[in-house]
């Protein structure tokens, strides 16, 4: 079973989250076949549909999970045929469990407008905070993309006589694609970047790169090992600190968490009567590859849409009064 998660990570890409969870539900089968004395590579077809069905519903998975659950256990098996381990498949015939598909519940403009009021700007991890939730709100990214992002992902381009920022961000499953960021996110990320306190955090990687959103406080870490990519902010961090400001702003609990932003972005993105490629190449639904060859053919498009559907500008922020100076004063 290692080997098969090993190429599913290495051959086919997927990312460590998926492959953690694949061999959770591995590890789940192979208690499953030591209770029945059964050894994995001799199993048959009744103990699979046993283990996928009823076996798991008594371990309290719901029908979304043992989706996932049959998916683990009809690849590894089918990887097993492939490469002479087995004959026959066992697992060919299993059937997934059939699962309502949720419709996502996004953060409303006024709900979002008091998150993002939130933070203290005047301190550096007030205005971290204020940047990364703007930048899930404008751009629609997840957490994971955004708190995995480096200093090198910033894109600085022209677009109408000035200078403007586009991300590169790297999320789900390794896929890639840039996005241009609001005028009011770009403010907030620059605040950030520019202050006194994050000049001395050692942000610095292997590769020259630097980590852009860093964590402050650590005790599990040694004061002098406290650099580099261990100051990455981690994304339970993201989600802990979304959830603290959503209740002193008095949200309702769906609402106070990470993708709650990303749908509101989606939600804007159609209520402005964005195209489907259009919010695809910004939200990153569609194939990487042709996302990747539009979104460079179509970023002064694209920046428009952000300009025109984003939420930040919809919204009073912390930037916003310096935004309408820098508009009368022709910067932006």
């Amino acid at each position: 079973m290692t080997e098969w998660l090993t190429f599913k990570e290495v051959s086919e890409g997927k990312s460590p989250r998926t492959v953690a969870k694949y061999r959770g539900y591995l590890e789940k089968l192979t208690a499953f076949l030591v209770e029945k004395e059964v050894e994995p590579l001799l199993v048959e077809s009744s103990h699979l549909v046993e283990f996928t069905g009823i076996y798991l519903h008594r371990e309290g998975l719901a029908p979304r999970s043992r989706r996932a659950a049959v998916a683990a256990v009809r690849g590894f098996y089918a990887w097993a045929v492939d490469n002479k381990h087995l004959v026959t498949d066992p697992a060919s015939t299993l059937v997934y469990p059939k699962a309502g598909k949720p419709l996502p519940i996004p953060m409303g403009l006024s709900n979002a407008e008091r998150l993002l009021m939130q933070p203290d700007i005047s301190t550096l991890a007030g205005v971290r905070d204020a940047a990364i939730i703007a930048l899930m709100m404008g751009c629609g990214f997840r957490v994971g993309g955004v708190c995995s992002m480096n200093e090198q992902q910033l894109i600085w381009f022209e677009y109408e006589g000035v200078q403007r920022l586009a991300i590169r961000v790297v999320e789900k499953g390794e896929k890639e694609r840039m996005v241009p960021v609001p005028n009011e996110a770009m403010l907030l990320l620059q605040a950030y970047l520019g202050h006194p306190d994050l000049i001395e955090i050692d942000r610095l990687l292997d590769d020259g790169n630097q980590v852009l959103f860093v964590s402050l406080r650590n005790r599990q870490i040694p004061e002098h090992e406290y650099r580099g990519e261990a100051r990455r902010l981690s994304t339970r961090a993201v989600d802990y600190f979304i959830k603290k400001y959503g209740e002193q702003a008095g949200l309702p609990a769906h609402e106070a968490h990470a993708h709650a932003l990303r749908h509101l972005m989606g939600t804007e993105l159609a209520e402005e009567s964005a195209t489907a490629f259009e919010s695809q190449a910004i939200l990153g639904h569609s194939d990487p590859k042709t996302t990747e060859i539009y979104t460079h053919l179509a970023m002064r498009k694209l920046t428009q849409v952000v300009d025109k559907a984003n939420p930040l500008g919809k919204v009073n922020t912390p930037v916003s009064p310096l935004l309408q100076q820098m508009k009368q004063e022709g910067i932006l």
